[in-house]
C-alpha cells in the first residue's frame, strides 16, 4: 500500500514534496515582483517630483513605505531601479507589439494599438517608466542591453510601417524616419503628461493616434470616417436612452 501511494505521489512522497516546493517558489516569485512593481511606481513618483539626482534610497524607502535596510533586499541602489523600470517597459511595449503584428486588421489598426499600449504603458501601468529618459545614467554595461532591447521594438514597428507602404494603406516614405517621429512624441509625453491634468492617458492615446496616423493614410478620409463612427457610438447609444425615458414617461 505504500508502494502505492508513492507511486501516485500521495502520502507525502517527493512528488508531492516537490509540486508544493514549486507552488510555493511560485508564490514567492510573484510576491517578490508585485513588491518590485510597487517600489517602481514610488521611485517613479519621486524622480518626477524631485528629479533622478536629488531622489536618494531613503526618499524612496519613505514613498514605498520600507525601511532603507528593507529596500535594499529589493534593489541595490537607485541606478537598479531606473533598469528595471527601463526593462519592464520595453518587456511590456514588445509583448504589446507582437499581440498587434498576430491581429487580422488593417495597418493603420495595428499601429493606433501599438501606439495606445506604449502611453499606457509610459503614463498608466508603471509611473516609474517617467526615468526612461534618462539611460545615460546607467553603467555602459546596462545601457548596451536597454539599447538592444529598444532597437528590437523599434525595428519591429519599422516592420509594421513598412507593411503597410506595401499594401498601399500608407503613402510611401521612410519608415526608420517615420518611426523615430512617432516614438519621439510618445516617450517626450511623460515630460508634460499630468495624471491629474484635463487627459487621460487613454485620451492622449486616441488624440496620438489620430494626428500622426492620418499624416501616414493613402486615404485619409477612410480613417476620418472611422474616428466618426467610434465617436458616434456613444453618442448613438445616449440619444437612444434619452428617447426611451421619454417614451417611459408618456406611458
Amino acid at each position: 500500500m505504500l508502494r502505492a501511494a508513492a507511486a501516485t505521489g500521495l502520502g507525502g512522497s517527493p512528488l508531492a514534496n516537490m509540486v508544493t516546493d514549486r507552488q510555493r517558489n511560485g508564490r514567492l516569485k510573484r510576491r517578490y515582483l508585485a513588491r518590485r512593481l510597487e517600489i517602481l511606481r514610488a521611485a517613479g513618483r519621486e524622480f518626477r517630483v524631485r528629479g533622478f539626482a536629488e531622489t536618494g534610497m531613503r526618499d524612496i524607502a519613505a514613498a514605498a513605505s520600507l525601511s532603507p535596510a528593507n529596500l535594499y533586499n529589493y534593489f541595490r541602489g537607485k541606478h537598479d531601479i531606473l533598469f528595471f523600470c527601463q526593462d519592464n517597459s520595453l518587456d511590456r511595449m514588445i509583448a504589446a507589439l507582437d499581440k498587434a503584428r498576430r491581429m487580422r486588421t488593417s495597418a493603420a489598426a495595428k499601429l493606433r494599438m501599438v501606439m495606445a499600449s506604449h502611453l499606457r504603458c509610459l503614463l498608466d501601468e508603471v509611473e516609474g517608466s517617467a526615468a526612461h529618459l534618462l539611460t545615460a545614467r546607467l553603467p555602459p554595461r546596462q545601457q548596451r542591453f536597454l539599447i538592444a532591447k529598444r532597437d528590437r521594438y523599434e525595428a519591429g514597428v519599422r516592420k509594421l510601417i513598412a507593411a503597410g507602404v506595401r499594401t498601399g494603406e500608407f503613402v510611401p516614405g521612410d519608415a526608420a524616419l517615420v518611426v523615430r517621429a512617432i516614438l519621439g512624441s510618445l516617450n517626450w509625453s511623460v515630460q508634460w503628461f499630468k495624471a491629474e491634468g484635463p487627459l487621460t492617458a487613454a485620451q492622449v492615446a486616441d488624440g496620438f493616434a489620430d494626428y500622426l496616423i492620418r499624416g501616414l493614410l493613402a486615404k485619409p478620409g477612410v480613417f476620418r470616417r472611422n474616428s466618426w463612427e467610434r465617436e458616434a457610438v456613444p453618442i448613438t447609444r445616449e440619444s437612444a436612452s434619452v428617447e426611451q425615458r421619454k417614451r417611459s414617461s408618456a406611458r
